[in-house]
Protein backbone atom coordinates (compact mmCIF):
# COMPACT_ATOMS: atom_id res chain seq x y z
CA UNK A 1 0.00 0.00 0.00
CA UNK A 2 2.34 2.71 -1.23
CA UNK A 3 0.22 4.69 -3.66
CA UNK A 4 0.25 8.45 -3.30
CA UNK A 5 -3.31 9.71 -2.81
CA UNK A 6 -4.57 13.25 -3.33
CA UNK A 7 -8.05 14.16 -2.08
CA UNK A 8 -9.60 17.35 -3.48
CA UNK A 9 -12.02 18.58 -0.84
CA UNK A 10 -11.93 18.19 2.96
CA UNK A 11 -15.68 17.70 3.24
CA UNK A 12 -17.50 14.67 4.61
CA UNK A 13 -16.67 12.49 1.57
CA UNK A 14 -12.95 13.23 1.55
CA UNK A 15 -12.53 13.01 5.32
CA UNK A 16 -14.34 9.65 5.54
CA UNK A 17 -12.19 8.33 2.68
CA UNK A 18 -8.99 9.31 4.51
CA UNK A 19 -10.28 7.86 7.77
CA UNK A 20 -11.10 4.53 6.15
CA UNK A 21 -7.57 4.37 4.77
CA UNK A 22 -5.62 5.15 7.95
CA UNK A 23 -7.95 3.01 10.08
CA UNK A 24 -6.84 0.07 7.97
CA UNK A 25 -3.13 0.70 8.20
CA UNK A 26 -2.61 2.94 5.17
CA UNK A 27 0.34 5.27 5.66
CA UNK A 28 -1.19 8.69 6.26
CA UNK A 29 1.96 10.37 4.98
CA UNK A 30 0.92 9.25 1.49
CA UNK A 31 -2.41 11.14 1.75
CA UNK A 32 -2.79 14.84 0.89
CA UNK A 33 -6.10 16.69 1.30
CA UNK A 34 -6.59 20.06 -0.43
CA UNK A 35 -9.38 22.50 0.45
CA UNK A 36 -10.31 26.14 -0.21
CA UNK A 37 -11.36 26.63 3.40
CA UNK A 38 -9.73 26.43 6.81
CA UNK A 39 -8.94 23.83 9.43
CA UNK A 40 -11.50 23.46 12.25
CA UNK A 41 -9.42 25.52 14.67
CA UNK A 42 -9.42 28.57 12.40
CA UNK A 43 -12.75 28.14 10.62
CA UNK A 44 -15.42 30.56 11.83
CA UNK A 45 -19.01 29.40 12.48
CA UNK A 46 -20.32 31.53 9.61
CA UNK A 47 -17.86 30.03 7.10
CA UNK A 48 -20.30 27.30 6.15
CA UNK A 49 -19.31 26.52 2.58
CA UNK A 50 -15.65 25.45 2.70
CA UNK A 51 -13.26 23.93 5.23
CA UNK A 52 -12.93 20.74 7.27
CA UNK A 53 -16.13 18.61 7.13
CA UNK A 54 -17.54 20.79 4.36
CA UNK A 55 -20.94 22.49 4.53
CA UNK A 56 -23.20 19.80 6.01
CA UNK A 57 -20.65 18.55 8.51
CA UNK A 58 -20.12 22.08 9.84
CA UNK A 59 -23.66 23.48 10.03
CA UNK A 60 -26.24 20.66 9.87
CA UNK A 61 -25.58 17.49 11.85
CA UNK A 62 -28.55 15.37 10.78
CA UNK A 63 -27.56 11.99 9.35
CA UNK A 64 -30.34 10.41 7.29
CA UNK A 65 -30.38 6.63 7.40
CA UNK A 66 -32.15 5.51 4.26
CA UNK A 67 -31.03 4.81 0.71
CA UNK A 68 -33.89 6.79 -0.86
CA UNK A 69 -32.70 10.08 0.64
CA UNK A 70 -29.64 12.14 -0.23
CA UNK A 71 -28.63 10.99 -3.69
CA UNK A 72 -27.45 7.79 -5.33
CA UNK A 73 -25.79 5.06 -3.30
CA UNK A 74 -27.67 1.78 -3.47
CA UNK A 75 -27.60 1.82 -7.28
CA UNK A 76 -23.83 1.32 -6.95
CA UNK A 77 -23.72 -1.01 -3.96
CA UNK A 78 -27.12 -2.63 -3.43
CA UNK A 79 -29.26 -1.96 -0.36
CA UNK A 80 -27.40 -4.05 2.22
CA UNK A 81 -23.94 -2.69 1.45
CA UNK A 82 -25.29 0.88 1.26
CA UNK A 83 -26.67 0.64 4.78
CA UNK A 84 -23.37 -0.79 6.08
CA UNK A 85 -21.46 2.09 4.52
CA UNK A 86 -23.82 4.59 6.16
CA UNK A 87 -23.30 2.77 9.48
CA UNK A 88 -19.59 3.55 9.15
CA UNK A 89 -20.24 7.25 8.58
CA UNK A 90 -22.56 7.44 11.59
CA UNK A 91 -20.04 5.56 13.73
CA UNK A 92 -17.33 8.05 12.73
CA UNK A 93 -19.46 10.99 13.88
CA UNK A 94 -20.14 9.20 17.17
CA UNK A 95 -16.50 8.20 17.53
CA UNK A 96 -15.23 11.78 17.42
CA UNK A 97 -18.23 13.25 19.29
CA UNK A 98 -17.35 14.72 22.72
CA UNK A 99 -20.65 13.32 24.08
CA UNK A 100 -21.56 10.33 21.86
CA UNK A 101 -24.43 9.39 24.16
CA UNK A 102 -26.26 12.50 22.96
CA UNK A 103 -26.39 11.26 19.36
CA UNK A 104 -29.99 10.12 19.09
CA UNK A 105 -32.09 8.50 16.39
CA UNK A 106 -35.67 9.40 15.52
CA UNK A 107 -37.48 6.63 13.66
CA UNK A 108 -41.10 7.46 12.73
CA UNK A 109 -43.14 4.50 11.50
CA UNK A 110 -46.69 5.71 10.75
CA UNK A 111 -47.93 8.31 8.28
CA UNK A 112 -50.64 10.41 9.99
CA UNK A 113 -54.05 10.65 8.39
CA UNK A 114 -54.23 14.45 8.60
CA UNK A 115 -51.35 14.72 6.08
CA UNK A 116 -52.70 12.33 3.46
CA UNK A 117 -55.30 14.51 1.69
CA UNK A 118 -52.62 17.08 0.74
CA UNK A 119 -49.13 15.58 1.01
CA UNK A 120 -47.20 12.39 1.08
CA UNK A 121 -44.88 11.97 4.07
CA UNK A 122 -41.58 10.12 3.71
CA UNK A 123 -40.65 8.32 6.89
CA UNK A 124 -37.10 7.21 7.64
CA UNK A 125 -34.65 7.20 10.55
CA UNK A 126 -32.46 10.24 11.21
CA UNK A 127 -29.48 10.39 13.57
CA UNK A 128 -29.23 13.79 15.29
CA UNK A 129 -25.62 14.78 16.00
CA UNK A 130 -26.34 18.35 17.12
CA UNK A 131 -24.98 21.45 15.41
CA UNK A 132 -23.42 22.64 18.68
CA UNK A 133 -21.04 19.68 18.66
CA UNK A 134 -19.91 19.78 15.05
CA UNK A 135 -16.96 22.07 15.75
CA UNK A 136 -15.64 19.77 18.49
CA UNK A 137 -16.23 16.69 16.34
CA UNK A 138 -14.28 18.36 13.53
CA UNK A 139 -11.34 19.20 15.81
CA UNK A 140 -11.18 15.66 17.23
CA UNK A 141 -11.44 14.12 13.78
CA UNK A 142 -8.86 16.47 12.28
CA UNK A 143 -6.41 15.82 15.11
CA UNK A 144 -6.75 12.07 14.55
CA UNK A 145 -5.96 12.31 10.84
CA UNK A 146 -3.03 14.65 11.44
CA UNK A 147 -1.69 12.23 14.08
CA UNK A 148 -1.74 9.54 11.39
CA UNK A 149 0.40 11.69 9.11
CA UNK A 150 -2.29 12.98 6.74
CA UNK A 151 -1.19 16.27 5.14
CA UNK A 152 -3.74 19.06 4.78
CA UNK A 153 -3.27 22.05 2.48
CA UNK A 154 -5.68 24.86 3.39
CA UNK A 155 -6.93 27.97 1.59
CA UNK A 156 -5.82 26.67 -1.78
CA UNK A 157 -8.06 26.43 -4.82
CA UNK A 158 -7.59 23.64 -7.35
CA UNK A 159 -7.96 25.11 -10.84
CA UNK A 160 -6.86 22.25 -13.10
CA UNK A 161 -6.40 18.48 -13.04
CA UNK A 162 -4.24 16.72 -15.60
CA UNK A 163 -5.57 13.15 -15.72
CA UNK A 164 -3.01 12.07 -18.30
CA UNK A 165 0.02 13.10 -16.23
CA UNK A 166 -1.66 12.53 -12.86
CA UNK A 167 -1.18 15.97 -11.39
CA UNK A 168 -3.34 18.55 -9.64
CA UNK A 169 -2.68 22.29 -10.07
CA UNK A 170 -3.79 24.80 -7.46
CA UNK A 171 -3.36 28.42 -6.41
CA UNK A 172 -3.00 29.80 -2.90
CA UNK A 173 -5.89 32.08 -1.92
CA UNK A 174 -3.57 34.03 0.39
CA UNK A 175 -0.46 34.66 -1.69
CA UNK A 176 0.64 34.45 -5.31
CA UNK A 177 1.81 30.85 -5.20
CA UNK A 178 0.92 27.95 -7.49
CA UNK A 179 1.26 24.33 -6.41
CA UNK A 180 1.57 21.06 -8.28
CA UNK A 181 0.44 17.87 -6.55
CA UNK A 182 1.32 14.48 -8.05
CA UNK A 183 -0.91 11.49 -7.40
CA UNK A 184 -1.30 7.79 -8.10
CA UNK A 185 -4.96 7.85 -7.02
CA UNK A 186 -7.20 10.91 -6.97
CA UNK A 187 -10.34 11.26 -4.83
CA UNK A 188 -12.35 14.12 -6.35
CA UNK A 189 -14.53 15.13 -3.41
CA UNK A 190 -15.47 18.76 -4.03
CA UNK A 191 -18.50 20.16 -2.22
CA UNK A 192 -21.17 22.62 -3.27
CA UNK A 193 -18.60 25.33 -3.99
CA UNK A 194 -16.80 23.07 -6.45
CA UNK A 195 -19.69 21.95 -8.62
CA UNK A 196 -18.77 24.42 -11.35
CA UNK A 197 -15.25 22.99 -11.38
CA UNK A 198 -16.67 19.45 -11.60
CA UNK A 199 -18.73 20.56 -14.58
CA UNK A 200 -15.62 22.09 -16.16
CA UNK A 201 -13.68 18.84 -15.82
CA UNK A 202 -16.53 16.85 -17.33
CA UNK A 203 -16.61 19.22 -20.28
CA UNK A 204 -12.82 19.33 -20.72
CA UNK A 205 -12.49 15.55 -20.79
CA UNK A 206 -15.83 14.93 -22.51
CA UNK A 207 -16.79 12.46 -19.81
CA UNK A 208 -19.89 10.38 -20.33
CA UNK A 209 -22.48 11.69 -17.89
CA UNK A 210 -26.05 11.25 -16.72
CA UNK A 211 -27.93 14.59 -16.66
CA UNK A 212 -29.44 15.66 -13.34
CA UNK A 213 -32.55 17.63 -12.44
CA UNK A 214 -32.80 21.20 -11.19
CA UNK A 215 -33.15 21.43 -7.38
CA UNK A 216 -34.34 24.90 -6.35
CA UNK A 217 -36.80 26.52 -3.97
CA UNK A 218 -36.99 28.53 -0.75
CA UNK A 219 -36.20 28.24 2.96
CA UNK A 220 -39.51 28.38 4.85
CA UNK A 221 -39.63 29.59 8.47
CA UNK A 222 -42.43 29.80 11.05
CA UNK A 223 -42.97 29.39 14.80
CA UNK A 224 -42.64 25.75 15.73
CA UNK A 225 -45.97 25.37 17.51
CA UNK A 226 -47.80 25.45 14.17
CA UNK A 227 -46.07 22.17 13.16
CA UNK A 228 -45.77 20.49 16.56
CA UNK A 229 -48.40 17.84 15.77
CA UNK A 230 -46.24 16.58 12.91
CA UNK A 231 -42.89 17.16 14.65
CA UNK A 232 -44.01 14.81 17.44
CA UNK A 233 -44.30 12.10 14.79
CA UNK A 234 -41.31 12.98 12.61
CA UNK A 235 -38.67 15.54 13.66
CA UNK A 236 -37.12 15.89 10.21
CA UNK A 237 -40.39 15.55 8.33
CA UNK A 238 -40.39 15.24 4.54
CA UNK A 239 -43.63 16.42 2.97
CA UNK A 240 -43.71 15.71 -0.73
CA UNK A 241 -45.85 15.76 -3.85
CA UNK A 242 -45.22 14.80 -7.47
CA UNK A 243 -46.77 16.02 -10.71
CA UNK A 244 -46.87 14.51 -14.17
CA UNK A 245 -45.33 17.74 -15.50
CA UNK A 246 -41.88 16.57 -14.43
CA UNK A 247 -41.97 18.66 -11.22
CA UNK A 248 -41.92 17.27 -7.70
CA UNK A 249 -41.65 19.12 -4.39
CA UNK A 250 -40.42 18.13 -0.96
CA UNK A 251 -39.75 19.75 2.36
CA UNK A 252 -36.09 19.28 3.11
CA UNK A 253 -33.70 19.56 6.08
CA UNK A 254 -36.19 20.42 8.82
CA UNK A 255 -34.83 22.17 11.91
CA UNK A 256 -36.77 22.61 15.15
CA UNK A 257 -36.54 23.92 18.72
CA UNK A 258 -33.42 26.05 18.25
CA UNK A 259 -33.73 26.51 14.50
CA UNK A 260 -31.80 29.14 12.57
CA UNK A 261 -31.67 30.13 8.93
CA UNK A 262 -28.13 30.00 7.56
CA UNK A 263 -26.68 32.05 4.73
CA UNK A 264 -24.61 30.31 2.07
CA UNK A 265 -22.56 32.21 -0.49
CA UNK A 266 -21.84 30.26 -3.66
CA UNK A 267 -20.42 31.65 -6.89
CA UNK A 268 -20.91 35.17 -5.52
CA UNK A 269 -24.64 34.77 -4.83
CA UNK A 270 -26.45 34.40 -1.50
CA UNK A 271 -28.65 31.36 -0.93
CA UNK A 272 -30.17 29.91 2.24
CA UNK A 273 -30.06 26.77 4.32
CA UNK A 274 -30.77 26.01 7.97
CA UNK A 275 -29.45 24.35 11.11
CA UNK A 276 -30.56 23.53 14.64
CA UNK A 277 -28.69 23.90 17.91
CA UNK A 278 -28.94 21.56 20.91
CA UNK A 279 -27.84 23.90 23.70
CA UNK A 280 -30.99 25.17 25.54
CA UNK A 281 -29.62 28.72 25.51
CA UNK A 282 -30.30 28.83 21.75
CA UNK A 283 -33.97 27.85 21.97
CA UNK A 284 -36.05 30.18 19.82
CA UNK A 285 -39.26 28.23 19.25
CA UNK A 286 -38.83 28.29 15.48
CA UNK A 287 -38.97 25.73 12.68
CA UNK A 288 -37.37 26.08 9.26
CA UNK A 289 -37.09 23.80 6.26
CA UNK A 290 -36.44 23.99 2.57
CA UNK A 291 -39.26 23.69 0.06
CA UNK A 292 -37.33 22.29 -2.86
CA UNK A 293 -38.58 21.68 -6.39
CA UNK A 294 -37.02 18.99 -8.52
CA UNK A 295 -37.53 20.00 -12.15
CA UNK A 296 -36.70 17.51 -14.88
CA UNK A 297 -35.89 18.05 -18.54
CA UNK A 298 -34.26 21.47 -18.15
CA UNK A 299 -31.48 21.93 -20.68
CA UNK A 300 -28.16 22.52 -18.86
CA UNK A 301 -29.72 22.49 -15.34
CA UNK A 302 -26.57 23.79 -13.64
CA UNK A 303 -26.44 26.96 -15.74
CA UNK A 304 -30.23 27.36 -15.57
CA UNK A 305 -30.13 27.21 -11.76
CA UNK A 306 -27.31 29.71 -11.54
CA UNK A 307 -29.19 32.14 -13.77
CA UNK A 308 -32.35 31.90 -11.65
CA UNK A 309 -30.40 32.32 -8.41
CA UNK A 310 -28.66 35.40 -9.80
CA UNK A 311 -32.02 36.95 -10.71
CA UNK A 312 -33.19 36.49 -7.13
CA UNK A 313 -30.47 38.72 -5.66
CA UNK A 314 -30.86 42.33 -4.64
CA UNK A 315 -28.26 44.70 -3.17
CA UNK A 316 -25.78 41.87 -2.78
CA UNK A 317 -27.98 39.46 -0.88
CA UNK A 318 -31.07 37.26 -1.14
CA UNK A 319 -34.72 38.04 -0.50
CA UNK A 320 -37.14 37.62 2.39
CA UNK A 321 -40.92 37.72 2.10
CA UNK A 322 -43.56 37.36 4.78
CA UNK A 323 -47.19 38.47 5.07
CA UNK A 324 -46.62 39.39 8.72
CA UNK A 325 -43.09 38.80 10.01
CA UNK A 326 -39.63 40.34 9.91
CA UNK A 327 -36.50 38.40 9.03
CA UNK A 328 -35.15 36.41 11.98
CA UNK A 329 -31.71 36.47 13.57
CA UNK A 330 -28.81 34.05 13.37
CA UNK A 331 -27.62 32.05 16.39
CA UNK A 332 -25.06 34.86 16.87
CA UNK A 333 -27.91 37.36 17.25
CA UNK A 334 -27.45 39.13 13.92
CA UNK A 335 -30.19 39.66 11.34
CA UNK A 336 -30.18 37.01 8.62
CA UNK A 337 -28.72 38.73 5.57
CA UNK A 338 -31.63 39.47 3.22
CA UNK A 339 -33.68 42.25 1.65
CA UNK A 340 -37.30 42.18 2.80
CA UNK A 341 -39.79 42.55 -0.07
CA UNK A 342 -43.46 43.46 0.33
CA UNK A 343 -44.67 41.46 -2.67
CA UNK A 344 -43.55 38.43 -4.64
CA UNK A 345 -43.26 39.97 -8.10
CA UNK A 346 -39.45 39.67 -8.25
CA UNK A 347 -39.66 36.03 -7.10
CA UNK A 348 -42.36 35.20 -9.64
CA UNK A 349 -40.28 36.80 -12.36
CA UNK A 350 -37.15 34.92 -11.34
CA UNK A 351 -38.75 31.48 -11.00
CA UNK A 352 -41.40 31.97 -13.66
CA UNK A 353 -44.23 29.43 -13.76
CA UNK A 354 -42.44 27.24 -11.22
CA UNK A 355 -43.21 29.64 -8.39
CA UNK A 356 -46.87 28.54 -8.60
CA UNK A 357 -45.89 25.09 -7.34
CA UNK A 358 -44.29 26.53 -4.20
CA UNK A 359 -47.17 28.92 -3.64
CA UNK A 360 -49.66 26.04 -3.83
CA UNK A 361 -47.47 23.99 -1.45
CA UNK A 362 -47.62 26.79 1.14
CA UNK A 363 -51.36 27.29 0.70
CA UNK A 364 -51.96 23.59 1.34
CA UNK A 365 -49.73 23.67 4.41
CA UNK A 366 -52.04 26.34 5.78
CA UNK A 367 -54.92 23.89 5.41
CA UNK A 368 -53.05 21.02 7.09
CA UNK A 369 -51.71 23.27 9.87
CA UNK A 370 -54.68 25.62 10.43
CA UNK A 371 -52.97 27.91 12.98
CA UNK A 372 -50.25 28.79 10.46
CA UNK A 373 -52.23 31.45 8.60
CA UNK A 374 -49.92 34.31 7.63
CA UNK A 375 -47.44 33.61 10.44
CA UNK A 376 -44.56 32.51 8.19
CA UNK A 377 -41.80 33.79 5.93
CA UNK A 378 -39.60 32.53 3.09
CA UNK A 379 -35.94 33.23 2.33
CA UNK A 380 -35.27 33.13 -1.40
CA UNK A 381 -33.59 31.19 -2.91
CA UNK A 382 -32.43 27.82 -1.64
CA UNK A 383 -30.65 25.71 -4.24
CA UNK A 384 -28.85 22.38 -4.53
CA UNK A 385 -26.44 22.63 -7.45
CA UNK A 386 -26.04 19.27 -9.19
CA UNK A 387 -23.63 18.74 -12.04
CA UNK A 388 -24.25 15.83 -14.43
CA UNK A 389 -23.28 12.51 -12.86
CA UNK A 390 -20.23 10.95 -14.54
CA UNK A 391 -20.13 7.29 -15.50
CA UNK A 392 -18.20 5.41 -12.79
CA UNK A 393 -17.40 1.85 -11.79
CA UNK A 394 -19.81 0.75 -9.02
CA UNK A 395 -17.08 -0.97 -7.00
CA UNK A 396 -14.99 2.14 -6.27
CA UNK A 397 -16.68 5.05 -8.06
CA UNK A 398 -13.72 5.46 -10.41
CA UNK A 399 -14.21 7.11 -13.79
CA UNK A 400 -14.58 4.56 -16.55
CA UNK A 401 -12.19 6.59 -18.71
CA UNK A 402 -9.67 7.14 -15.86
CA UNK A 403 -9.85 4.29 -13.31
CA UNK A 404 -7.49 5.98 -10.82
CA UNK A 405 -9.81 8.99 -10.46
CA UNK A 406 -12.77 8.57 -8.08
CA UNK A 407 -15.72 10.98 -8.01
CA UNK A 408 -17.56 11.20 -4.66
CA UNK A 409 -19.87 13.50 -2.70
CA UNK A 410 -21.38 16.49 -4.47
CA UNK A 411 -19.23 15.68 -7.51
CA UNK A 412 -21.28 12.46 -7.81
CA UNK A 413 -24.63 14.11 -7.02
CA UNK A 414 -24.76 13.17 -3.32
CA UNK A 415 -27.10 15.49 -1.41
CA UNK A 416 -26.60 14.44 2.18
CA UNK A 417 -23.93 13.92 4.82
CA UNK A 418 -24.44 10.18 5.15
CA UNK A 419 -24.43 9.39 1.44
CA UNK A 420 -21.42 11.64 0.80
CA UNK A 421 -19.42 9.97 3.55
CA UNK A 422 -20.45 6.51 2.37
CA UNK A 423 -19.28 7.28 -1.16
CA UNK A 424 -15.93 8.42 0.21
CA UNK A 425 -15.49 5.14 2.10
CA UNK A 426 -16.54 3.05 -0.90
CA UNK A 427 -14.04 4.81 -3.16
CA UNK A 428 -11.03 3.59 -1.16
CA UNK A 429 -12.03 0.07 -0.16
CA UNK A 430 -10.10 -1.47 -3.04
CA UNK A 431 -6.99 0.47 -2.04
CA UNK A 432 -6.84 -1.25 1.35
CA UNK A 433 -7.76 -4.59 -0.22
CA UNK A 434 -9.81 -5.71 2.73
CA UNK A 435 -13.39 -5.88 3.82
CA UNK A 436 -13.86 -4.10 7.09
CA UNK A 437 -15.92 -6.02 9.71
CA UNK A 438 -18.97 -3.78 9.72
CA UNK A 439 -19.89 -2.33 13.09
CA UNK A 440 -23.68 -2.11 13.05
CA UNK A 441 -25.42 0.73 14.80
CA UNK A 442 -26.83 -0.66 18.04
CA UNK A 443 -30.37 -0.17 19.30
CA UNK A 444 -33.83 -0.31 17.81
CA UNK A 445 -32.57 0.99 14.49
CA UNK A 446 -31.54 -2.61 13.72
CA UNK A 447 -35.17 -3.64 13.90
CA UNK A 448 -36.13 -1.02 11.35
CA UNK A 449 -33.60 -2.47 8.91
Amino acid sequence: MNKKIVIVGAGVAGVNAATKLVDNGYDGKLITIIDMGKDPYNRKPEEVMTGFLGAGGWSDGKLTYHTAIGGQLSKYTGEEKAMKLMDEVINNFKRFHPKPEEVQCSNPIAEPDFIKPYFGLRLFPVWHVGTDYLSEIAKNWYDYLVSKGVKFIWEVKVHAIDFENQRVLSNSLIEQVEYEHRYDELIFAVGKSGIDFAQQIQDDYKLETEPKSVQIGVRFEAPQHHFQKLIDISYDFKLYRKFDTGVSLRSFCTNNNAAYVAVEETYGDVTYNGHAKKDPKYLNGMTNFGIIMEIKDIDNPFEWSRKVVNELQFAGTGLYYSPSRKASTTSEGEKVSSIQIDNLSIVKHGMGEYWDYIEDFIEDMKKVFPTLGDDWGVYVPEVKYLSPEPLVYPSDLALVEYPNVHFVGDALSARGITVSGAQGILSVEKLINTECPWDNIQGDIINWR
